[in-house]
């Protein structure tokens, strides 16, 4: 029971449903950590305990800030190929994918399948800043260089782990180290758990470097994607989000054959995007081959004398590639281009009929606006 309230207690601490606006008793305005975790905090990164609280002094597992490092760096809906097994968490672990995505991009290391990870150990300041530097492409030092820059600020750089020596060196040249604010001389305290407030400083000096000088993997995942398709030109950008604003229009491919003479009114139907629609940068905003759903809103056949006939699509979700199904609110109502004289011919003695064939494109109007991750094309609900 102790243990199945301690992963509840985690999963409610990473939880990103709801982001607090800095709120936490706990934690003044004065706090020295204070800034960086109003910002981790407003962005999901960390949240509180269900008290409201904060515990700046709390110490974080490894699991929990394998969890925050990886939604940091705005990867949470990566996916890996090819996990890596440890012998003490397997898939139904809280954070297994998180850890596995800390892997992926390089954060943490694994030398042979089998391994512990250690998951409820408390992360120590080492391992935590190790990560923050691993995030990063940075220039090589030698051991000798990291022990001059390291023994010139901390009292305690004789002591520091000979694994951790040039992490820390990058650290300290880039700014990275976080020790609470002293009128003496700091000490490094490598092996020292790591309070909540600590890593919260760490992620954010993280987050902040990773945007000017990413590892490798990270470039490639944060790089806006880009190719060829429909061009909606009122898109906007802003960083690496894409909007689509309400109004637009976007083609849409019908997978089975609808008509007003042989469908009814609230039948369902399936379609897809039929290319990439992208903003005039390029940048891809939802790829081609997106599933819709949606219903028939209202079919009625032509009639003469009486009126021609109507046939109006009403979509309502999109499963993306990366499966995850979100609204995608959209209105679209069935015409033929014709000039008024055969308007008039039509409804006088046929009562024209509508119909989309298999493969068809219908044009759908936008009721609400989509909001798109251009990185990895996650859409925010």
């Amino acid at each position: 029971m102790k243990k199945l309230f301690k992963t509840a207690l985690s999963l409610m601490v990473l939880a990103l449903g709801i982001a607090p606006v800095m709120a936490f008793p706990d934690v003044s305005d004065s706090h020295w950590a204070a800034p960086e975790i109003k910002i981790l905090s407003e962005q999901g990164v960390i949240v509180g305990y269900p008290d409201g609280t904060f515990k700046p002094d709390d110490n974080v597992t490894r699991a929990e800030f394998a969890a925050m490092a990886i939604r940091a760096l705005g990867q949470q809906h990566t996916k890996v190929a090819q996990p890596v097994h440890f012998s003490d968490i397997d898939e139904n672990y809280w954070a297994y994918e998180d850890i596995q995505k800390a892997l992926y991009f390089d954060l943490i290391s694994c030398e042979k399948s089998g391994e512990l990870f250690r998951p409820e150990d408390s992360v120590s300041r080492a391992e935590s800043m190790s990560v923050a530097v691993n995030a990063l492409t940075t220039e090589t030092i030698s051991t000798q260089k990291a022990k001059e820059v390291l023994e010139k600020a901390y009292i305690d750089a004789n002591t520091i782990p000979e694994w951790f020596l040039i992490p820390a060196g990058k650290a300290e040249i880039l700014g990275m180290v976080v020790v609470m604010p002293s009128a003496q001389k700091a000490a490094l305290e490598a092996e020292r758990p790591a309070t909540r407030a600590e890593v919260a400083a760490i992620l954010f000096k993280m987050m902040e470097q990773a945007k000017l000088n990413p590892n490798a993997k990270l470039a490639e995942a944060m790089r806006k994607k880009t190719g060829e398709g429909f061009v909606i030109d009122n898109a906007t950008v802003q960083g690496s989000v894409g909007t689509i604003p309400a109004g637009t229009i976007v083609p849409i491919q019908l997978n089975t054959y609808i008509s007003t003479r042989s469908s009814e009114g609230g039948a369902m139907y399936t379609a897809k995007v039929p290319q990439n629609y992208v903003t005039k940068e390029k940048f891809i905003l939802i790829r081609e081959g997106a599933s819709l759903k949606g219903q028939l809103l209202d079919v009625r056949k032509g009639q003469y004398f009486v009126r021609n006939g109507v046939l109006v699509l009403q979509n309502s979700l999109i499963t993306t590639e990366n499966d995850q199904t979100s609204g995608f609110s959209a209105v679209g109502e069935i015409k033929k281009d014709r000039n008024w004289w055969m308007k008039f011919v039509r409804w006088a003695f046929k009562g024209e009929q509508l119909e989309i064939p298999a493969e068809g494109t219908a044009n759908m109007k936008l009721l609400q606006p989509i909001k798109v991750d251009l990185t990895n094309g996650w859409i925010f609900e």
